[in-house]
């Protein structure tokens, strides 16, 4: 790691005293050094001390209710496995802040549980969100960029609001591909100038992958409970694949995008990150709903549910007919050893597997970075506008203005496409809306709906990724295959599931449909998951290959 980002760690450290004063500094600092400890020769897998490793959901709410633990002791034990892992120990780097209220707030949940209360679903779960997303508290949003340093929205978005309403206890923001990996060329998924570059919790030296790497790494390495991140095309699955976890990519429109720093109106979602599909199943319907700040949510009416558990059934693969994306064969054998072990192991199940070629038809990608171009200007000036006249960004040409000044955020890569999007029209032009009817048409119509009617299937399997690959700030990502494309694309959503291990490093198996398919996608990654136990814990390991 560069010397000048553990600069900048320590000054953020320094900044925490400053900001919240030196009374919480301190207490927090206590509080780390007399709870619970994970062991820093191998904070991951078997020999992992910490008291809450792989825990649910389910299982915290049980101890609540019996009265075994309360939220404090909980939300005080992630707050210092985050200092003990991410900032000590292997500096994982995926936490860019932590909330100053959190145990605050879970003293009031406390105190409600007291009382016989319980706010909702999530009560008292730990959770991060991506720093795209907005919190209206102590906290700050900044996509990752030093441009936006500082800056406070002056709402919850959507998730966050919701996520408050169900119980949970946001502790922090994660870190991020600096504004969503969509800035310039040979990135370096999981660096940002605010939070420097995270590491993969299961061999350190390799990737964490998308731009929601720092929300798949923290969760990973047991973090927090869950984590939101958002994608545009790959940002949660692919994490997912890479750190071994869960992700649930919705059909855009399930859950609102209001209050999050955007891409793309048209492919844009968040969705949640846990290391189980009962806990991703959980979270996503207490984050559903009409929002009248975000149109493409009303398309959800009828569609979603504020409940899928009904749809973890062990034997959800029984009769069921899944289309396999064979075009991702042939690019990495032992990502295909695994990919064949999971077709044999869902056939013994019952489920009947059809090879597909192509899903999409050639060309999609093109239309879809138009339509990204058009939207990313469009969305970022209504965000910078959304944050009040004392914004430090008021446009896009200001934010290009500020990185072209700044000693670190074009150290490693540029910001090409941030110039290619200023130099685009208004969501009038012809271009964009021949671009986005191109897409629809070639993503949904003739892609992933076409498949599924022409080959009678459920949903469409294939495999997330391939191993992650090492960090490399000279060259950027280097992937060596990923599926993520025709569900983005579409807007349709996309479960990754955890498949395999290969070399110490997790591959994900991805399971998408049409749109609103989430329950037959949960029911499918459900019971892949509860016949495979893939998960495995990270070790944090050094070793180089």
């Amino acid at each position: 790691m560069n010397c000048r980002y553990n600069h900048l760690f320590q000054v953020n450290k320094a900044a925490v005293a400053e900001r919240y004063g030196l009374f919480f500094f301190t207490a927090l600092t206590f509080l780390f050094a007399c709870g619970p400890t994970a062991t820093h020769e191998s904070p991951g897998g078997e020999q992992d001390s910490f008291r809450f490793l792989e825990w649910e959901i389910e299982d915290f709410q049980k101890s609540y209710e019996d009265g075994s633990l309360t939220v404090e002791e909980v939300v005080s034990a992630y707050l210092q496995r985050i200092v003990q892992i991410d900032q000590n120990g292997p500096t994982l780097r995926s936490v860019l802040e932590i909330n100053p209220d959190a145990l605050a707030i879970a003293r009031e949940l406390d105190q409600l549980g007291k009382n016989g209360g319980k706010k909702g679903a999530l009560h008292g779960i730990p959770v991060l969100l991506k720093d795209n997303i907005d919190t209206h508290d102590a906290m700050h949003t900044t996509a990752g960029s030093r441009a936006l340093e500082g800056s406070k929205p002056l709402q919850d978005s959507f998730v966050a609001k919701k996520l408050r309403e169900a119980g949970a206890v946001i502790i922090g923001k994660a870190n991020l591909s600096e504004w969503a990996n969509f800035r310039g060329q040979l990135s370096s998924s999981g660096w940002s100038g605010m939070g420097g570059q995270t590491k993969n919790p299961y061999i350190l030296d390799r990737n964490p992958c998308g731009s929601s790497s720092g929300s798949g790494a923290s969760i990973s390495a047991n973090l927090a409970v869950m984590a939101i991140g958002t994608e545009t095309n790959g940002s949660i699955v692919c994490p997912s694949t890479a750190n071994g976890i869960v992700g649930i990519k919705p059909t855009v429109g399930l859950i609102s995008r209001s209050g999050i720093i955007p891409i793309s109106y048209t492919q844009d979602t968040p969705g949640p990150m846990t290391r189980t599909v009962r806990d991703a199943a959980i979270s996503l319907g207490t984050m559903v709903g009409v929002d009248a700040r975000d149109n493409k949510t009303s398309g959800s009416e009828g569609h979603y549910l504020t409940d899928y558990t009904p749809f973890l059934n062990k034997d959800g693969l029984k009769g069921k007919k899944i289309g396999w994306m064979k075009s991702t064969a042939g690019v990495n054998y032992k990502v295909d050893k695994l990919m064949e072990e999971a077709i044999a192991y869902m056939e013994s199940q019952g489920a009947e597997i059809i090879p597909v070629q192509e899903v999409s038809p050639a060309g999609t990608g093109a239309y879809s970075f138009e339509v990204m171009l058009y939207e990313y200007k469009e969305g970022l000036n209504q965000y910078f506008q959304s944050l009040g006249p004392n914004a430090k960004i008021k446009d896009i040409e200001e934010l290009i203005a500020f990185n072209e000044q700044d000693p670190i955020e074009l150290a490693h890569y540029n910001q090409h496409y941030l110039e290619l999007a200023a130099k685009k029209g208004d969501l009038n032009s012809p271009e964009y809306l021949d671009a986005l009817e191109n897409l629809r048409i070639n993503s949904q119509d003739k892609g992933i709906d076409r498949v599924l009617k022409e080959h009678k299937l459920d949903a469409i399997i294939a495999p997330t990724g391939s191993p992650a690959w090492k960090t490399d700030w000279t060259n950027g990502d280097y992937y060596h295959l990923g599926s993520s494309s025709p569900a983005a694309h579409a807007g349709y959503p996309s479960i990754s599931v955890p498949m395999g291990m290969i070399d110490d490093l997790p591959v994900g198996i991805s399971f998408f449909g049409t749109a609103w398919s989430e329950p037959t996608l949960i029911e499918l990654a459900y019971a892949f998951e509860q016949g495979t136990k893939a998960r495995r814990a990270p070790k944090f390991l050094n070793q180089h290959y």
